[in-house]
């Protein structure tokens, strides 16, 4: 693996003075240019922010070379091999150390890159984030954080988890709750976030085993943990204001991410149809023009892409795999805005403190994460 600098600048800026990303370049099913792209959107955005182009240096150099905004602001890091999006986590953790997303999270594990950024295979690159990067000492397994528009002040909630393992007990879903309420301390500003848990229905008694013991050890430790607990929640509640944090399993979580997405498509194409339907509508869709391009970002996934791999060593925002520049650009804003404000930092120390809150080490518990992405 060779490195090339692109521009010198990037590189004598003073560190204290830059954020700097590292970008897995060729895991988009887009290809590298949709990511190219994003980059560029974002380097012009924010001025501070850097980036390691992880990739084929052949494709990226004339691509990065259109652009101006990354004139000094990027350096190519050549690295031949894809993880496709059909390949098994336990051969790209075989074989894939000439990956770019491989190569992509070593920058974050050498303290080259404070955020690593990928669109690739979302099993490969937790299995390979856990693998590089190891939890945090005190987590069981790793989440996704997503942030879902709603009808809260802040604009959006987090869920998790959206798909980093399908299976949670009561100690993961206890920890869920830890790592989302200090998401939303860190990422949304809110001092003390309420927190629920997603369920068939708000009653006490409803929900599985485990669904019940995870109600009963959160409520346990919400004071300790500095954050509210509001109890079970339904799905209706995902863009409400009953809480800002909702827990659940990654199944689950991963199904109704995938729902709103779809949800949110098939608004925009409905209201589309409407206003083009007669010449009087396409008339009012003229005079509400402002109005439905507000409403039309409040609900483009592209606006919110980016889950955060939340327990390890390192910060990873996975972007979706079909983000066109607009949504990577997204991702690498919030991969950003968690780099500026020291979360994995703060979100360490808060599982450290944390840790004896379930009255158990955990450390048998944590092996299974590990397996379990191998898979």
């Amino acid at each position: 693996m060779s490195q090339t600098v692109t521009t010198s600048p990037a590189l004598e800026t003073p560190q204290a003075e830059r954020i700097v990303i590292s970008v897995d370049a060729m895991g988009s099913d887009k290809g590298p240019a949709a990511v190219v792209a994003g980059c560029s959107r974002s380097a012009k955005e924010n001025k501070s922010t850097f980036f390691l182009l992880h990739g084929r240096k052949s494709e990226l150099e004339p691509l990065v070379a259109r652009k101006k905004s990354l004139r000094g602001r990027c350096t190519i890091v050549d690295a031949e091999d894809v993880v496709e999006m059909n390949d098994k986590p336990a051969q790209v953790m075989r074989t894939g150390k000439s990956t770019s997303m491989w190569s992509a999270l070593e920058s974050v594990r050498k303290g080259e890159a404070t955020v690593c950024v990928s669109c690739g295979n979302t099993g490969a690159l937790m299995a390979l984030s856990v693998i590089r990067l190891r939890k945090i000492p005190g987590v069981y397994r790793p989440a996704i954080g997503v942030l879902w528009p709603s009808r809260n002040p802040q604009g959006f909630n987090v869920m998790l988890d959206a798909g980093a393992d399908i299976r949670a007990d009561e100690r993961d879903l206890l920890q869920y709750a830890l790592m989302g309420a200090s998401y939303a301390r860190n990422g949304l500003n809110l001092e003390r976030p309420r927190v629920g848990l997603l369920n068939v229905g708000t009653e006490e008694f409803k929900g599985r085993a485990e669904i019940q013991a995870a109600n009963e050890l959160i409520a346990e430790n919400a004071d300790a943990a500095r954050f509210d607990y509001v109890g079970f929640v339904e799905g209706s509640d995902l863009p409400g204001k009953t809480c800002d944090v909702i827990v659940t399993d990654g199944f689950t979580g991963n199904i109704a991410l995938k729902t709103g997405e779809g949800t949110a498509s098939l608004i925009r194409d409905l209201l589309r149809e409407a206003f083009n339907y007669t010449p009087l509508s396409r008339l009012a869709a003229l005079l509400a023009y402002t109005s439905l391009k507000r409403l039309g970002r409040r609900i483009d996934p592209r606006q919110v892409n980016g889950g955060v791999f939340l327990g390890l060593n390192g910060t990873v925002v996975k972007s979706h795999g079909s983000a066109d520049a607009t949504g990577v650009a997204a991702a690498i804003k919030l991969a950003s805005q968690l780099a500026q404000s020291g979360f994995n930092e703060k979100l360490a120390a808060r599982i450290s403190a944390a840790t004896m809150l379930a009255g158990e080490s955990g450390q048998d518990h944590g092996d299974e994460t590990t397996d379990e992405a191998s898979k």
